[in-house]
């Protein structure tokens, strides 16, 4: 706790002074980008990953990086709501990462046993459990925790896409869902594509061509 204190001080002495007026902005109000529903591991740094800065991205964190369907009264479900109603964010990114300790969790849910809440929790991923026990027979070899985040996050994304004020807004154009696979060893960062039914690098994407286009429009412009 030291440590974060002194941060603090350090932060109100040098970073707060020389950011003053992005400050005074954000104090009026907010307007992020995108909505991140991410997972809690304190190794998932999305402000890092994604190299933005305060106000830039909206986030919903909870273990594996659930969207449970619909519910009133529901945390989650509250946070999407706000986020595409009240904030009109034009993109949800439901992020999954290497070395996940709620996908562990599924693989052996005996290591729950103490933890009934987690237990709980944790059965907003079981159809995904299932969808990789389906794979294992086809594929024996595949690598069980891999492919169990990333059917996942694809679960969670399949979720969103009913939820009713997601699905007015993709209806209508104004919203796009991501699935983003976070690999913490190497700082990879994979999208999945689904009228592809392949995962690709973010920057292969078909939203990451669109910004590298945009970029390269932009670059022969001012050349």
């Amino acid at each position: 706790m030291n440590r974060i204190i002194q941060g603090i001080e350090q932060f109100q002495r040098d970073v707060f002074p020389a950011n003053r007026e992005l400050f005074a902005r954000l104090a009026s109000g907010q307007k992020p980008e995108a909505l991140f529903i991410a997972c809690s591991d304190s190794r998932v740094s999305l402000e890092w990953i994604t190299q933005c800065g305060p106000g830039d991205l909206f986030v919903c964190r909870n273990a594996g990086n659930m969207a449970p369907r619909f519910s009133r009264g529901d945390d989650v479900s509250a946070t999407i709501e706000y986020a595409v109603s009240a904030l009109r964010v034009r993109d949800i990114v439901v992020c999954g990462h290497s070395d996940c300790g709620a996908m562990k969790a599924l693989l052996n849910p005996a290591s729950l046993n103490d933890m009934p809440q987690v237990k709980s929790w944790l059965r907003h991923g079981k159809e995904a459990r299932q969808a990789l026990d389906k794979a294992k027979i086809n594929r024996p070899s595949l690598n069980s925790l891999v492919e169990l985040t990333k059917l996942n996050v694809r679960l969670q994304l399949d979720r969103l896409s009913v939820h009713p004020k997601v699905q007015a807004q993709l209806r209508d154009g104004a919203l796009e869902l991501h699935g983003w696979y976070y690999r913490i060893d190497t700082g990879e960062v994979q999208a999945w594509e689904a009228a592809e039914d392949r995962w690709v690098a973010v920057q292969e994407s078909r939203h990451g061509l669109s910004i590298l286009r945009s970029r390269a429009i932009q670059a022969v412009g001012h050349a």
